[in-house]
C-alpha cells in the first residue's frame, strides 16, 4: 500500500460505512474508518491491478477457477473502497452546496 505523508486534520477520510463480502445477507467486512482518501484510492488501485493480473491468468489457464475467485474478491474490496470514497466526496459536495445556498 502506498502511504502519503502524515495527513492534515482537514484531509478528507473514509467514513467506514461501506460493507463488502456478504454471508447470509450480512456483511462480513466493512471499509475502515478514518483512512485518508488518497491512501484509500491508492490501495483500491493496487487491488484492481492485482485483480486485472489474476483475470489475465484465469483467461489463459484451463480448468482452474482460483484466479477468477481471487479476482472476484479483490474487485469486491476495491469497489467497497471506491464507494466509501464516493460517499465522502458526495457529502462534501452537498455540504458546500448547502453552505453556498445559506450565504445567498
Amino acid at each position: 500500500m502506498t502511504h502519503t505523508d502524515s495527513p492534515s486534520s482537514t484531509e478528507l477520510k473514509t467514513i467506514g460505512f461501506t460493507p463488502f463480502l456478504y454471508l447470509s445477507n450480512q456483511p462480513l467486512f466493512h471499509v475502515c474508518r478514518d483512512v485518508p482518501l488518497t491512501d484509500a484510492l491508492a490501495q483500491a488501485s493496487d487491488l484492481l491491478y492485482l485483480a486485472k493480473s489474476l483475470t489475465m491468468d484465469a483467461a489463459y489457464t484451463s480448468n482452474n477457477d482460483r484466479h477468477a475467485w481471487a479476482a472476484h474478491y479483490l474487485t469486491a474490496m476495491s469497489k467497497a473502497v471506491i464507494d466509501d470514497v464516493a460517499k465522502v466526496l458526495e457529502r462534501e459536495r452537498d455540504l458546500k452546496h448547502r453552505k453556498a445556498n445559506q450565504q445567498q
